[in-house]
């Protein structure tokens, strides 16, 4: 089928009179993000363009209107076919309303996006709710979990190749000395190891993940014992992690 003709198939499967779920499967599941982009730009009815921001959001009403037609099926397809950065945006906002239950995903949006992802999740967010993510992260969460949540929401981080690794190695350090002296500071009040998870590039954060092996003969994640410290060293530093892209 051309391009034309699925897209034609897609907005008559978001009519709202009814769900071709077989439709929506299909196609959907085979667009790239530009077929998804050029979806978005050429049904002005169900998206406006933000032109400050420069990117396509779901109209409101629609996304009610789509909620009483697709039950089971709505959250995935609805995501699915949004812009990343609203769609990031939204799923900060959700998990904020939600609680700590949910603030996982706060950590993933903040450490598996690149610093631009990141960066047109926070716009995005201006866009739909008149805030910023930081200003709704520190009142929504209590406690010692904030300082890290903010912080990593709030960061840009430097996206190129390069690493020092004699810092590195010092760094792993300070992270070796902060989790063995945690009875005494907990690890969630220490400045200095909330600045090198916040601020670090990624590579510069495996390469002091390999020295912390090196020091301390276990790998960091495993030494951490506050879950969202553990979260967060994961998405920076772990291959393994897999974050849900769409």
């Amino acid at each position: 089928m051309a391009f034309n003709q699925e897209l034609e198939a897609i907005t008559q499967a978001f009519s709202g009179h009814g769900v071709d779920e077989k439709s929506l499967v299909t196609i959907l599941g085979k667009w790239d993000p530009l077929e998804r982009e050029s979806f978005r730009k050429k049904t002005p009815h169900s998206f406006s363009e933000d032109h400050e921001r420069h990117f396509q959001r779901w109209d409101d009403q629609y996304v009610r209107l789509l909620k009483h037609e697709f039950v089971r099926f709505k959250n995935a397809v609805v995501l699915w076919t949004m812009h990343p950065w609203e769609r990031d945006a939204r799923l900060v906002k959700e998990a904020l309303k939600k609680g700590p239950s949910a603030y996982g995903v706060l950590i993933e949006v903040a450490c598996t996006r690149s610093s631009e992802e990141l960066l047109g999740a926070r716009k995005a967010y201006h866009s739909l709710f008149d805030h910023s993510i930081e200003e709704d992260v520190a009142p929504h969460i209590h406690g010692i979990e904030r300082k890290l949540l903010v912080a990593l929401v709030s960061a840009y981080r430097y996206e190129g190749s390069k690493v020092k690794d004699d810092t590195a190695k010092s760094e792993a350090k300070i992270l070796s000395n902060a989790i063995k002296n945690a009875h005494k500071k907990p690890i969630n009040e220490d400045d200095e190891v909330i600045r090198i998870l916040a601020t670090r590039s990624k590579p510069h954060l495996q390469a002091v993940y390999k020295h912390y092996k090196e020091i301390s003969g276990k790998n960091l994640d495993e030494d951490l014992d506050d879950l969202r410290f553990k979260e967060t060293v994961q998405c920076l530093c772990t291959p393994k992690y897999i974050s849900v892209r769409f």
